[in-house]
């Protein structure tokens, strides 16, 4: 048997790495040794304060998370690793050095990808599906509000559409060059463009909501991305909400979005999110590497700023 080890959450803003032994892999089960994580900074910032709902527990559960809500729990869903054969696989696990999971939940790394970069794959798995929700049309006005992974990765791919033009918003002036080299505009809050016939937010907080829906115009759609987990803003939903006729439609990855859903499964979604990744623009996304071994003592930090904060592991391909 082999034996890993997982970064777990044991208590309200602190972790530990554990030990635990893994089965014998079978015909359905892949060893996998883990070269790069990366930290999804918004979800796993309410899982390691604790402020997943318990009404949400179920609703919440990564795919091959350990233990329960709220804690001790192994949480984490951004895995890039490899096997016996060198074959990079993405995997929806924790933060482990060393993991087994089902062979049909390891989605192929494409040669072009860079294992830092793959691990962007759940960031860019969501913005796909806000895309997908938005439905942006050609010509249109587009307004992303916040620019943090999943806001840049959804502001790239809605600037895709021919003639759009995406403007991202973001409290953060550093953002400004990131967007640009994106392919968008970029806006602070104060300078937002007004009359948008599309907007998202993901910048989960009641302010930048707020400016999602005075941005919007005249039957314009507005897409809910962001999610505030034990918390309930205030959504100003008088004043011209309903004289301007908005839409609101909030977008989560847990389903595949309605217009792609029976068209495509989430094994497809997945893997097509690794190949959008092969541009290389998108390493300006990734923060400086943290070695797995320092994960406990740093977690608070990364998850205080910045991108996308990428977990090495130093690790060889593994030996079944």
């Amino acid at each position: 048997m082999t034996t890993a080890r997982a970064f777990w959450t044991t208590a309200r803003g602190s972790g530990e790495l554990r030990a635990e032994r893994l089965a014998v892999p079978d015909a359905r089960s892949r060893l996998v040794r883990t070269l790069a994580s990366g930290v999804s900074r918004g979800t796993e910032a309410l899982v390691f304060a604790g402020r997943v709902p318990p009404s949400q527990y179920q609703a919440m559960r990564a795919p091959l998370m350990g233990g329960a809500f709220p804690f001790p729990v192994k949480y984490g869903y951004s895995a890039v690793g490899s096997d016996a054969a060198g074959k990079r696989w993405f995997v929806l696990h924790p933060h482990q050095d060393v993991f087994l999971a089902p062979a049909a939940m390891c989605i192929p790394v494409p040669d072009a990808v860079p294992t830092p970069r793959a691990v962007l794959a759940a960031n860019m798995e969501k913005a796909l599906n806000i895309a997908w929700d938005a439905a942006p049309l050609a010509g249109e006005r587009i307004l992303v509000v916040g620019a943090g992974v999943v806001g840049l990765l959804t502001g790239w791919l809605l600037a895709r559409t021919p003639a759009a033009r995406v403007t991202l918003v973001d409290i953060e002036p550093s953002r400004a060059p990131l967007a640009h080299t994106l392919g968008c505009r970029f806006s602070a809050p104060g300078e937002a463009p007004a009359d948008q016939d599309l907007v998202v937010h993901a910048s989960a907080s009641e302010a930048g909501l707020r400016l999602a829906l005075a941005s919007a115009g005249f039957e314009a759609r507005v897409v809910e991305a962001s999610w505030y987990g034990d918390r309930s803003p205030a959504v100003p939903l008088g004043e011209a909400f309903h004289a301007r006729r908005l839409r609101l439609l909030s977008s989560q990855v847990g389903a595949v979005a309605p217009a792609m859903r029976g068209r495509r499964s989430h094994a497809e979604r997945l893997s097509l999110a690794l190949e959008l990744l092969a541009d290389a623009r998108l390493d300006a996304l990734l923060e400086p590497a943290t070695p797995f071994e320092d994960l406990p003592a740093a977690m608070p930090r990364l998850l205080a700023g910045g991108l996308c904060h990428v977990i090495t592991y130093g690790t060889q391909p593994c030996m079944d």
